[in-house]
């Protein structure tokens, strides 16, 4: 099963914040894991900030999964997107 991916205004706003490099391997990333998210995917702890997590590099993609669609939270490095 294919998912889709629906980016929140705050993820979109993240994702434009880093930069091209990033951007396009995070891209890459997300089209790999719309197959099988959960294969690639941890549970987080504190489900306060959102119930799984994407690992690229140093950067964490935060996303809740609803029905057939990956809700992509938040994208940030790894030292701060915990912290918010």
């Amino acid at each position: 099963m294919i998912f889709k991916l629906v980016y929140t205004r705050r993820a979109a706003k993240d994702i434009q914040k880093l930069n091209a490099p990033t951007r396009k391997r995070i891209g890459k990333s997300l089209l790999k894991f719309k197959e099988n998210p959960l294969d690639h995917a941890d549970k987080l702890m504190d489900s306060r900030i959102g119930s799984y997590r994407f690992r690229v590099g140093d950067y964490r993609i935060v996303f809740d999964l609803e029905g057939s669609d990956i809700v992509v939270l938040r994208v940030g490095h790894r030292r701060e997107i915990y912290r918010r």
